[in-house]
């Protein structure tokens, strides 16, 4: 038997099929940002388009808050609490962050609804929403933040730990990235509903004392209404970690998602999450590569009692790449030919391996499309007849 290989060329089409879970990385880097930390991802493969010191923690300030509502989704989510449950502000919670950084307004004594809290930290930052929520949930904010911790080590934000709720700088309270970029991709997929409160662009709650007026709120995110698709999610800035930003945009089904840190102002973060997410629009594509059952190849059977066997792939799968990248991708079929019968129909037989410039290489199994069973007597016999006069497999 010999090893065979096939370089084929493969015609790719947009699709939105599942992701191929070996790829994590587009492509070679042709971009750089003034950002101390930076991830630019595909959401759907979870392909990274850019990265910059993407697992260096560090303190996330606001964007934190993307925790908070994720265990306050997820409690929603398992009925524990309504958004139309309602819960009374303390007035401890009142002392405590009344005028401390960014504040929803919410005042001792108030009777405001789990809905409410959850847009006054998403559209207005408020610190003073974070506390009263994790109260109303947890009975404490020492116990909601054990949640935070338990939450983030369950999706695999390997580099993050919480010491409070919103942010608040803090000893060891810390994230990175590719953390943040993990968890905006679950706000998105675990609680569609819910996350569509990330795009609301203002939020009206309380009476401002001097004018007697409702108090509206405007949702800081610098993208919303000026990036085409986008929907979310949070900024951040502490003295420590600068201005940062975790965003969100979606066009033709395509989502990205985008961490930014350490930049020196609000223009800054503005400017560079515009340009990084237009980059990745224009410059990256997901190609569909296979689809599940898909006849790749034919292989030759030796003593069997087909001459054939179909080699298919078993689930669907796509890649993100640059547009350049994808004219010098190079695709070579891998196996041994003739397999020897019998063959049962999922049998590993082969693989295609993808060559794409400045990335490890790619391998997707082949299986067997069918049964091939053994000849008989007189076949062996025949068979090895024309395999001595023609060199035939059967």
């Amino acid at each position: 038997m010999t090893i065979r290989f096939a370089t084929v060329t493969l015609l790719f089409a947009v699709c939105a099929a599942l992701a191929m879970p070996s790829v994590n990385t587009a492509s070679a880097q042709s971009i750089d940002t003034p950002a101390r930390y930076a991830l630019l991802m595909d959401a759907e493969t979870g392909a990274v388009l850019y990265e910059k010191d993407a697992d260096v923690s560090f303190p996330p300030a606001s964007m934190s808050k993307m925790m908070t509502t994720y265990v306050a989704f997820e409690m929603i989510k398992t009925g524990a609490f309504s958004i139309d449950d309602t819960t009374v502000i303390s007035p401890e919670t009142w002392r405590e962050w009344r005028g401390r950084g960014s504040t929803m307004f919410l005042n001792a004594g108030d009777e405001v609804t789990i809905g409410d809290l959850l847009r006054g930290i998403i559209v207005q930052s408020g610190n003073d929403a974070c506390v009263a929520l994790a109260v109303a949930m947890a009975g404490s904010e020492p116990a909601f933040v054990d949640w935070m911790n338990q939450m983030a080590a369950d999706l695999g934000m390997t580099n993050s730990h919480f010491v409070n709720t919103n942010g608040w700088p803090a000893e060891g309270h810390r994230m990175s990235a590719r953390d943040l970029a993990i968890l905006a991709q679950h706000l998105v997929n675990d609680y569609p509903e819910l996350y569509s409160i990330y795009a609301e662009k203002s939020f009206t709650y309380g009476i401002d004392p001097t004018t007697g007026r409702p108090i509206i709120q405007r949702n800081r995110n610098p993208i919303l209404g000026r990036v085409e698709g986008a929907d979310g999610l949070k900024t951040g800035h502490t003295e420590e970690s600068g201005y940062s930003l975790t965003a969100s945009a979606v066009r033709d089904g395509r989502r990205l998602v985008l961490v930014l840190a350490g930049l020196d102002s609000e223009r800054a973060r503005s400017r560079e999450s515009q340009r990084l997410l237009e980059y990745g629009f224009r410059n990256f594509k997901t190609y569909a590569l296979f689809t599940a059952g898909q006849v790749v190849e034919e292989a030759d059977v030796w003593l069997g009692d087909a001459n054939k066997v179909p080699l298919v792939v078993e689930k669907d799968y796509t890649i993100t790449m640059s547009r350049f990248d994808r004219n010098r991708m190079k695709a070579t079929i891998v196996y041994e030919n003739p397999v020897p019968a019998p063959i049962l129909a999922g049998q590993s037989l082969a693989h295609v391996r993808l060559e794409i410039p400045n990335r490890d290489p790619i391998t997707i199994p082949l299986v067997a499309g069918k049964d091939v069973g053994n000849l008989g007597g007189m076949g062996k016999i025949s068979a090895a007849f024309a395999h001595l006069l023609f060199g035939s497999a059967n």
